[in-house]
């Protein structure tokens, strides 16, 4: 019987690859977004969204402790206002329409939506509703100048809210076609009505 034997320096065989953490958490965030979007704030599990992430239920809880703390990142729009926001003031309306359905075409999310299922969610709702007017709605009027700069803000966050809708919820076919063939010419279509509460 021979003995197998390795040489010194001969590299083993080489270790599972670590799952990248962020990657992880990035994952989890977009399917609780998801399940979030399509129902109500107590019917959804950890494990439906450790199923939707590929993820153990386990794992979420390392990440984010438990299922409250999960859903207030969810509820957040601080990271998706400051995406949505990042452009010079005199192009930031062609900006966001691009943003929003680019979002919708890459990730399958918009960044503002979420708010349109608040109803559902019961006193999460509030939170939902509190987050998006500060984090979005407010952070965009501070940056507008000239009068009724929050009337503005909203006015132009209800005119991305109403495209979103169309183009993801009522998936209207035109707006999805010329989308996936050039965002940009829907922007330069699109932006101008947007343009106009911030820039009047």
């Amino acid at each position: 019987m021979s003995a197998v034997s390795t040489r010194p320096g001969t590299p083993s065989a080489p270790a599972p690859a670590r799952r990248d953490a962020e990657a992880t958490k990035a994952a989890i965030l977009r399917a609780a977004r998801h399940l979030l979007a399509r129902h109500a704030h107590a019917d959804i599990t950890l494990k439906d969204v450790a199923e939707r992430a590929g993820v153990s239920a386990p794992l979420i809880l390392k990440y984010f402790g438990n299922k409250d703390s999960l859903f207030a990142r969810v509820m957040s729009f601080d990271t998706d206002a400051a995406a949505l926001l990042d452009a010079p003031l005199d192009d930031l309306g062609r900006h966001m329409v691009r943003h929003v359905l680019e979002s919708q075409r890459d990730r399958g999310a918009d960044p503002l939506l979420r708010i349109v299922f608040a109803p559902l969610h019961g006193d999460h709702g509030d939170v939902l509703r509190a987050n998006f007017r500060a984090h979005v709605v407010d952070a965009l009027a501070a940056r507008l100048t000239g009068p009724d700069p929050d009337l503005r803000a909203e006015l132009a966050v209800a005119q991305l809210i109403g495209l979103g809708v169309m183009y993801g919820i009522a998936r209207g076919p035109r707006l999805r076609d010329s989308a996936a063939a050039d965002i940009g010419d829907i922007a330069d279509r699109y932006g101008p009505a947007v343009q106009a509460q911030l820039t009047p």
